[in-house]
């Protein structure tokens, strides 16, 4: 029945701080009605996940943490280090990829993930 997600919605402290770090930091072009249409191509995956009130995986005060899938995670790293973004976590490695962590102007994480 389900087709995909609609949409990601949230508030901001600061529009166009947020959106200017959205739009350089992770390349989204935002348009004039404060957002973007991602089209998913062939490989690019979609996780919904559930995680307990106590797991550990990202901090227990922050509700949701976006995860956005990159071409090349070594790309990106060059690209946030140009701009001085710093990692909340350096690269780690699993089964499921490599994955980093960032702070958008809010203060919430944002996971980057190379398939």
């Amino acid at each position: 029945m389900i087709k995909g997600f609609g949409g990601i919605f949230w508030r901001t402290k600061n529009l166009e701080a947020t959106k200017k770090w959205y739009g350089e930091v992770l390349k989204l072009d935002l348009e004039n009605w404060n957002g973007t249409m991602i089209t998913p191509e062939s490989g690019t995956e979609t996780i919904f996940s559930f995680f307990t009130e106590d797991d550990s995986y990202f901090p227990t005060e922050q509700q949701v943490m976006l995860n956005f899938q990159v071409h090349n995670l070594d790309e990106m790293l060059n690209h946030l280090e140009l701009l001085g973004v710093p990692l909340e976590k350096k690269k780690e490695m699993s089964e499921y990829g490599k994955f980093i962590w960032i702070k958008d102007p809010d203060g919430r994480l944002v996971e980057l993930w190379e398939k």
